[in-house]
């Protein structure tokens, strides 16, 4: 049984249990169809109460069909849209602008900065944050909206009542709380499976006016949310980064097929808001900075420590191995091997592949 005969049936008998309980002629009278009616053919009958069951419990979920008005109208025109869309949360934001922030799910910290500061910047400018709930890239530029303060929407490869991944419980709860949006195209009840991902990377990118990439190895599902943005007609935007992070492979790759290349958020603004003008609208209570956000090495925090300050600039922003700054620092394995942790948790430093050290701010 489709979406469009669920909501039939709810709308005909006003609550889940109404409808499951109803003779065949009263599903007849509603507008199904015999074979779907009649008893021993109404198929998974737990499987129907349950987005019955669903859709009734709460008035903040939804289901939207496409034809219907409330559906995006950007997801609209693609050709393989979904038939029916199930939300949790305030579906007024799909007719919003949107910008996807997509990258990997083990980002370096700077790339974590990088999605988060990108996330904040964009949304105090009006823009809605879309990204797919994955760890990584996605949860920061979702946190990231949520500090603006602004809305955002997950896109999920399950069903609207399953968290996926699990740790993510909280910031769900978050979005929704917040005045933002879980959406996906499957039923309540679906669980994560592998094949429903690639699908759902269709819907972030269809949401959305652009998409960012934010670190990626070539093998990343993000390149796959970036080449359907490209066939859909809608921006990409790319951050570089150092050629020996394996993690820019998949934005290098991007910006030498056409990608624009992107330093700043104001970068992306000067693409879209020509396109968008009076359709954005900042939140009433973020002040924008005057500061670009992408200009991390700059604004960061400086180390207060003299010898964190030393090995941070011994580091630059080339990968270098610890024993090359154990050799010119003067300081002892222990006393490096200490600093850089430091360095990393605060955000100053990344480590790559092989042993080594790049500075990221």
């Amino acid at each position: 049984m489709g979406p469009k005969r669920l909501r039939r049936l709810l709308e005909h008998f006003g609550n889940a249990q109404r409808a499951l309980n109803a003779p065949t002629a009263e599903w007849i009278e509603a507008g199904l169809p015999n074979n779907l009616a009649s008893q021993p053919q109404r198929g998974d009958e737990a499987r129907v109460r349950h987005m019955l069951d669903w859709l009734d419990a709460q008035p903040h979920h939804h289901l939207v069909l496409r034809g219907e008005p409330g559906f995006p109208p950007l997801l609209d025109t693609l050709p393989d849209a979904p038939a029916a869309l199930f939300a949790i949360g305030d579906i007024r934001l799909m007719d919003e602008p949107q910008l996807a922030i997509v990258g990997s799910r083990t980002p370096t910290t700077g790339g974590i900065r990088h999605a988060r500061a990108f996330a904040q910047h964009l949304a105090r400018q009006g823009l809605v944050i879309t990204s797919g709930l994955a760890l990584g890239i996605d949860a920061a530029a979702h946190r990231g909206a949520l500090s603006a303060p602004g809305p955002t929407i997950a896109v999920l490869g399950t069903g609207p009542d399953l968290v996926y991944p699990r740790e993510h419980a909280r910031l769900t709860d978050e979005i929704i709380d917040t005045g933002g949006l879980l959406l996906s195209e499957w039923p309540p009840g679906t669980p994560a499976r592998k094949e429903h991902f690639p699908r759902r990377n269709r819907l972030i990118s269809g949401l959305s006016e652009g998409v960012l990439v934010i670190e990626a190895g070539l093998q990343s599902g993000s390149l796959i949310t970036a080449r359907l943005a490209a066939e859909q007609g809608r921006e990409v935007f790319a951050i570089p980064g150092s050629i020996h992070n394996p993690l820019s492979r998949g934005p290098h790759r991007l910006i030498r097929e056409g990608a624009k290349l992107v330093e700043t958020a104001q970068d992306i603004l000067e693409e879209l808001v020509p396109t968008l003008g009076a359709r954005l609208h900042p939140p009433p209570t973020s002040r924008v900075p005057e500061t670009s956000v992408s200009d991390d090495r700059d604004t960061a925090i400086r180390p207060p420590d003299p010898q964190h300050q030393q090995l941070l600039d011994l580091l630059g922003y080339d990968p270098r191995p610890a024993d090359e700054l154990i050799a010119a620092s003067g300081l002892t394995p222990a006393e490096v091997s200490s600093i850089l942790l430091m360095l990393e948790l605060a955000g100053h430093v990344a480590t790559l592949p092989g042993g080594l050290y790049v500075r990221t701010a």
